[in-house]
């Protein structure tokens, strides 16, 4: 599991005294911790390994976005340090898939769930976020279901 391994991790940061690391593994702590309470008051447990994903894909877009803002703000001190937490969370995620690989699992979805326009669309991304969470930038995804059903 997931929230194990950052365990885990946090304990080798603090031994090891790796800061950034310790201080980016504590923020996703934080934000899991977040997510956790604000589950319990839908009434729900914990949230799933799939839901960490999301939440660290949410953290690394976040980053993403701030990097290029410092790095046009002419703070290239804290866009670097943007990026290094984009590396560590980063770590946590599965490989990403590359444009050919997610055309083809697209495409794969289409068949087996027989999509045949734009209204199916939500069908089609529905299943792929079921089957490839962490995996898939959904972003660029939406725009290549649309292609493939149009």
């Amino acid at each position: 599991m997931l929230r194990d391994r950052f365990m885990s991790d946090l304990k080798e940061a603090m031994k090891g005294g790796d800061k950034p690391r310790l201080g980016t593994i504590r923020l996703i702590q934080a934000a899991l911790k977040d997510k956790d309470i604000e589950a319990r008051g839908a009434g729900k447990g914990p949230i799933s390994d799939d839901e960490i994903l999301q939440l660290l894909q949410k953290m690394v877009k976040q980053r993403q976005e701030s990097a290029k803002m410092y790095g046009e703000g002419g703070r290239p001190e804290l866009a670097e340090q943007e990026n290094a937490e984009i590396a560590v969370i980063s770590a946590y995620l599965p490989k990403q898939m590359d444009e050919a690989e997610a055309k083809t699992a697209i495409a794969a979805v289409i068949a087996e769930t027989g999509a045949t326009g734009v209204k199916d669309m939500g069908k089609v991304m529905g299943e792929l976020k079921a089957r490839y969470a962490g995996q898939m930038d959904f972003g660029k995804a939406s725009p290549l279901v649309k292609q493939l059903l149009g």
